[in-house]
């Protein structure tokens, strides 16, 4: 089933938390809504608030709460994809120019400011204070996770218990928040909130890897791989595997190579190419299969339904999926 198939599934879920997140963003200042009509009109997939949807609907049934949830969580994210890209001085995302390409550094930091408000006035606007705790820690550990890769990446020194404790922050923490939240939302027992985060949690650490594959699989308008993660000296999970198999001379060689050329594209590429012939590809592979099994694992405790099905399939399309 594809994503779009899904989407139709809930249509009239997304539209009403489509209208909700349009009118949580609207204000009375004629750039804001320039803007933030401009942002709405390159959304992504909206893969978060089918997580939302589906974990609600999951637990006991979808409720305006849930339609507030992934409202939230759709414009706290929205609000750290603007910093992000001032943060990487990013041109486009999405295939789109980016809030700072546009507008500039300093009114994209004001329009992420704006978007974070706004998430806050929506929760405590609807005494959604749960909720607002739980995106809130999500939020947290997401720039904990950021942080902690920028000060890993200076000296190269990542592990892979460092590299899953990175991602687990940075990445999979929002997504547990869709599926804690979605759960809460509906009403469920704390302990179905729970286990529905740690559902959250494996398959953001799936996602995160499969991105991390895509990075050396990705092709740039000339045919090559962009590298976008050598050349902002991240370490990823291929890698790492690859520095295990290596002796202490050649990952120091490698690791200066990556050090002094990151924004070199030809040195780069030949370091992309000898990472693909390895089996550190392979081994990347293979850990996204364990923690997306370790998600289905759980949803097993959940009876047999449509929406279980289509949970399932929203989980295998964050591995399948090329962009």
């Amino acid at each position: 089933m594809s994503l779009k198939e899904i989407k139709k599934v809930l249509a009239d879920d997304l539209q009403a938390f489509d209208v909700l997140f349009k009118d949580s963003v609207k204000s009375p200042v004629p750039l804001l809504n320039t803007i933030t009509n401009y942002i709405v009109r390159s959304k992504g997939k909206q893969m978060r608030p089918l997580f939302v949807l589906l974990s609600a609907k999951l637990n006991g049934g979808i409720t305006t709460s849930s339609h507030i949830a992934a409202s939230l969580i759709e414009t706290l994210h929205t609000a750290t994809l603007v910093h992000d890209d001032v943060v990487d001085e990013a041109n486009k995302r999405r295939g789109v120019f980016t809030i700072n390409r546009i507008w500039k550094n300093k009114i994209s930091v004001l329009i992420g400011d704006y978007l974070l408000s706004r998430g806050l006035l929506l929760a405590t606007d609807n005494k959604e204070f749960e909720l607002l705790g739980i995106i809130s820690n999500a939020t947290k550990e997401l720039s904990e996770g950021e942080l902690l890769q920028i000060q890993k990446s200076r000296s190269l020194d990542i592990d892979e218990k460092a590299y899953y404790e990175i991602i687990r922050k940075k990445t999979a923490s929002l997504i547990a928040a869709c599926c804690s939240a979605g759960a809460f939302s509906s009403g469920a027992s704390k302990e179905d909130v729970d286990k529905m985060h740690q559902i959250g949690e494996y398959i953001g650490i799936a996602f995160q890897i499969r991105d991390d594959l895509l990075d050396i699989e990705k092709k740039s308008k000339s045919g090559k791989p962009k590298n976008i993660d050598l050349k902002e000296k991240k370490l990823t999970l291929p890698l790492i595997y690859l520095f295990e198999t290596m002796n202490e001379s050649e990952v120091r060689k490698m690791k200066r190579k990556i050090k002094k050329y990151h924004d070199d594209a030809d040195k780069m590429q030949e370091i992309a190419d000898f990472i693909s012939k390895s089996d550190g590809i392979k081994y990347a592979w293979k850990k996204m299969e364990e923690y997306k099994d370790k998600a289905l694992i759980l949803l097993d405790d959940y009876k047999d339904s449509e929406t279980k099905d289509l949970f399932i399939q929203l989980i295998e399309y964050t591995i399948s999926r090329n962009k």
